[in-house]
């Protein structure tokens, strides 16, 4: 059944011209859909557009975008001081580079499908990431990470990823191997306290970042922790490292060389300061502390979603 109460299509600026984003507007009004649309240009305008939704009692907001702009729309919806079942429900078209969040969570691909699932879905509850750094409040949807990936996400050119997508973090990261320096930080969690350099980290909410680099393989989205993926460095081994990823997948390779944990809340102490991606924005602190708080919006999510705690596969 199609919801006709209002949405709200908040559309990245580079999306404006997509031909097939017109067409799925244009049919879903057609279909009886009060569907407005806003496109961003300038910082600042996703949270004013969710602002403007809200005043106009919108049902659901959804993110047109990469995993950026779903960030952007979320953060704006989470910061309000009202609770989940009282803000619109929110939902997300795929149109980013790597769409890590959509792909993982099986999100359809096609713009007048994605649009579709927003307007007859039920929403879910979702948890989300609050994040402190140095006493600035972020919010994060699908994955937090450090370490080489991050640096290889934050230096990828905006005109490597128009020419090959996804891919082209992979062209980045085998251009730096040679020069990766591990990151020295300190870490507590429930039951948890660690200290030294490590390569890779993962602090999911959702489980893939970097175009479709799975850090967190087992985190849902509304079990209220996070999932902490540690990549240590042993000194002289990082070589061996790629070579384990080469060798056995990336999967075993992150099995074998890792330390996983779930948390509510995770610290992070650095010196120089460490650099967080954030779904695509890069954060950087010395101290660090993220929580999950559970069920924080409602997002519409396709029947059966893995990402969801129901349907998730036993680890």
């Amino acid at each position: 059944m199609i919801d006709t109460q209002g949405v709200w299509l908040i559309l990245n600026g580079k999306q404006a011209h997509d031909a097939e984003v017109r067409l799925a507007v244009a049919a879903m009004r057609e279909r009886g859909v009060s569907l407005a649309v806003r496109v961003t240009w300038e910082a600042g305008d996703a949270a004013r557009f969710v602002d403007e939704a809200i005043a106009a009692s919108a049902r659901t907001v959804i993110a047109g975008g990469g995993d950026g702009s779903l960030r952007e729309v979320a953060a704006a919806l989470a910061q309000r001081d009202a609770s989940a079942d009282a803000l619109p429900s929110l939902a997300v078209v795929s149109l980013g580079t790597a769409n890590d969040f959509a792909t993982a969570a099986g999100i359809p691909a096609d713009a007048e499908a994605a649009l579709a699932l927003a307007c007859t879905s039920v929403a879910q509850p979702v948890d989300l990431l609050r994040i402190d750094a140095d006493g600035r409040q972020q919010w994060c949807i699908n994955l937090a990470s450090g370490g080489f990936g991050t640096t290889v996400t934050t230096e990828t050119g905006e005109g490597l990823k128009k020419m090959l997508g996804g891919l082209a973090y992979v062209v980045s990261g085998l251009a730096r191997i040679g020069s990766v320096e591990p990151i020295h930080a300190r870490f507590e969690a429930v039951d948890f306290a660690w200290s030294g350099g490590f390569i890779a980290l993962g602090i999911g909410n959702g489980r893939q970042a970097g175009g479709g680099q799975v850090l967190c393989p087992q985190a849902c989205i509304d079990d209220g922790l996070l999932d902490v993926t540690l990549v240590p460095t042993i000194e002289g081994e990082f070589a061996a490292t790629v070579g384990t990823l080469i060798a056995e997948g990336k999967q075993a390779a992150l099995e074998r060389l890792s330390t996983q944990l779930q948390s509510p809340w995770l610290r992070i102490a650095a010196d120089p300061p460490l650099t967080l991606n954030l779904d695509g924005e890069p954060v950087a602190a010395r101290a660090f502390h993220i929580e999950c708080i559970p069920g924080r919006l409602r997002m519409h999510l396709p029947a059966g979603c893995v990402l969801l705690a129901a349907h998730a596969e036993p680890g």
